[in-house]
């Protein structure tokens, strides 16, 4: 699933092939995504200017002058730029074609994707406009992470999922945050101390921003818009690697279901 890291990268690709362009037509070919494509936004974004693409969470969102666009990519969604004369392949469900014959993709196989209309303020949508902070924002506080686990029973690694206390930590970089900080991902989440969650808050970012610099992470789905891998892969210290060896210690990595989710952790590197 594209997390924060894939979608920045997703954005930085698009976004100077989009900006200023004109919206020349928009064709839906597959309406029914994780929620319904509405159908209206051909007719509110035709013949309009893109004039900013930006991220928020793991949402894209393209603001144009006649109003602003939402795209998640679910699953296994990507998008591409491509000449608008390639004809749609069979998982291709969206595509905002321009005034110089170039047009914006949206490839889902799953189709849990989603394509939504966010208006002129997108930041009050039902998707956004409870989520928290970005883990990136030069402007979040030190200790926010010890403020919101305080009192929380919930494992650390699922809070780390939750969207309305700290904004697009997947699971993969949450795994990966929790090992560079020595944190065990079965922790309950009000246990852990101001250092540690300051620790923590500083091992997300250094692991997102490190993914975005590599590309993002491709396990199975994700491409960039131009076609390119993520090689962050490369670089997983414990996701994925099941009883492989810890890089720092030597002992086996563990994998246990958590919920929904697996988790990987060092028996031994991290409490």
């Amino acid at each position: 699933m594209p997390e924060l890291p894939e979608v920045e990268t997703t954005l930085n690709g698009i976004t100077p092939l989009l900006t200023g362009k004109t919206i020349k037509a928009i064709n839906i070919y597959q309406k029914q995504l994780r929620w319904p494509i509405p159908s209206t936004i051909k007719k509110k974004l035709t013949g309009t200017k893109v004039q900013h693409c930006r991220r928020r969470a793991k949402y894209l969102i393209l603001e144009t002058t006649g109003g602003s666009l939402i795209i998640h990519l679910g699953m296994s969604g990507s998008l591409h730029i491509i000449k608008s004369s390639i004809p749609a392949q069979k998982h291709d469900h969206f595509e905002m074609v321009l005034t110089n014959n170039q047009c914006l993709r949206l490839r889902d196989p799953r189709r849990f994707g989603a394509v939504l209309w966010g208006g002129n303020s997108p930041e009050s949508h039902k998707l956004l406009k409870d989520l928290g902070p970005e883990p990136l924002d030069k402007d979040l506080p030190a200790d926010h992470l010890y403020v919101v686990t305080r009192k929380r029973k919930r494992n650390i690694r699922d809070t780390l999922l939750d969207g309305h206390l700290i904004a697009g930590v997947g699971n993969i970089y949450a795994n990966e945050a929790l090992f560079l900080a020595g944190i065990r991902p079965t922790r309950e989440a009000g246990s852990l101390s101001k250092p540690a969650c300051r620790r923590l808050l500083v091992a997300i970012q250094q692991v997102l921003t490190a993914a975005i610099k590599a590309g993002g992470t491709t396990l199975k789905d994700f491409q960039s818009p131009t076609g390119n891998p993520g090689y962050f892969k490369q670089s997983l210290q414990v996701y994925g690697r099941e009883l492989g060896a810890c890089t720092s210690c030597g002992q086996p990595i563990k994998a246990k279901m958590v919920g929904s989710r697996r988790c990987f952790y060092c028996t031994k590197c991290q409490r």
